[in-house]
C-alpha cells in the first residue's frame, strides 16, 4: 500500500511538473500574439484530426483584419458575450457571480461566465475539457493575454477563431457561409444572428433556427437598439459600455 501510494504521489508531481512546463512555454508565446497574421487555434487543429478520422465538411477559415470587421458585429458580440469587454481585467466578477447563483438554483452547472479573453486563451492555447487544471490555466493565460496584448488585438483573434459551426471559424468564414456575403456587408440582424451562434455553434445558428437561436437574436437586436439610443451619435462608430445590469445574464454562457 505505501508503495502505490508513492506511485501515485509521484504520478500526480509529475503531471503538475508536465503542466507547469507546458504553461510556462505557452505565457513565453503570448506576447508574440500582439502583432503579426492571425493564429490558428487549437480547435481548428483538433477538428482537422477529426475529420482526417471520421470525415465531415472542410475547415472553412478566412481571417480578416479588424478594420475589416463592421462596428455593428463587433458590438453584437461584446453585449452577447462580454458586456464589459473594453473595461474588465480579463474576467467579469458580476457575470461570475450571475452564473454562480444560477447554477445553484438549478443543482448543476449551466452557465460560465467566461470573458471573451478567457474564451481567446482557450482557444488558441488549450482544450474543451472541464478539468481544473485547464481552468487553472485558462485563468493564467487570460492574466498574460491582459498583459501583453492589446483589446482590440485580442478582438481580432477571437472574431477570426471563434466557431460557427461545423469546421466553420471566424467571422468572415461564417458571413460568406450563412449569408453569401463578405464580413464587411453584414445587416444589422445578420449581425446580432452571428454573435447569437457563438454560445452553441453546432446547435443553434443560422441555419439552425433553433428557439434558443431566435430568443437570443431577438436580445442581441434589443440590446443593440438600445445602446445605439443611449450613445452619443459621435461615439456609435465605437464600442460603447452600456450599463453593467443590462448585460449580467447575457455576458454568461454555457461553458
Amino acid at each position: 500500500m505505501a508503495r502505490l501510494i508513492r506511485l501515485v504521489s509521484a504520478l500526480l508531481l509529475a503531471g503538475v511538473a508536465l503542466d507547469l512546463a507546458v504553461l510556462v512555454a505557452r505565457w513565453a508565446a503570448v506576447p508574440h500574439l500582439a502583432h503579426g497574421p492571425i493564429p490558428r487555434s487549437r480547435f481548428m487543429a483538433a477538428y482537422l484530426r477529426q475529420r482526417a478520422r471520421h470525415g465531415g465538411p472542410p475547415l472553412r477559415w478566412r481571417p480578416v483584419p479588424l478594420t475589416a470587421i463592421p462596428p455593428v458585429l463587433r458590438r453584437a458580440v461584446i453585449q452577447g458575450e462580454d458586456a464589459t469587454f473594453y473595461s474588465n481585467d480579463g474576467f467579469d466578477v458580476g457575470a461570475i457571480v450571475w452564473a454562480a447563483r444560477y447554477d445553484l438554483r438549478a443543482g448543476h452547472i449551466v452557465y460560465g461566465a467566461s470573458t471573451i479573453t478567457q474564451q481567446t486563451a482557450k482557444n488558441l492555447f488549450l482544450t474543451p475539457s472541464r478539468t481544473f487544471f485547464r481552468k487553472a490555466n485558462e485563468a493564467l493565460l487570460t492574466i498574460a493575454l491582459t498583459h501583453f496584448v492589446r483589446k482590440d488585438r485580442i478582438l481580432e483573434i477571437y472574431l477570426n477563431d471563434a466557431q460557427f459551426g461545423r469546421g466553420l471559424y471566424g467571422a468572415d468564414a461564417a458571413a460568406h457561409y450563412y449569408f453569401h456575403e463578405s464580413v464587411a456587408r453584414l445587416t444589422v440582424r445578420q449581425a446580432a444572428e452571428l454573435a447569437a451562434t457563438l454560445p452553441d455553434p453546432l446547435g443553434s445558428n443560422p441555419a439552425t433556427r433553433s428557439r434558443y437561436f431566435r430568443a437570443r437574436t431577438a436580445k442581441i437586436l434589443w440590446l443593440l437598439r438600445a445602446t445605439f439610443r443611449q450613445t452619443p451619435a459621435h461615439r456609435r462608430v465605437g464600442t460603447p459600455a452600456p450599463p453593467r445590469s443590462a448585460f449580467a445574464e447575457s455576458a454568461a454562457h454555457p461553458l
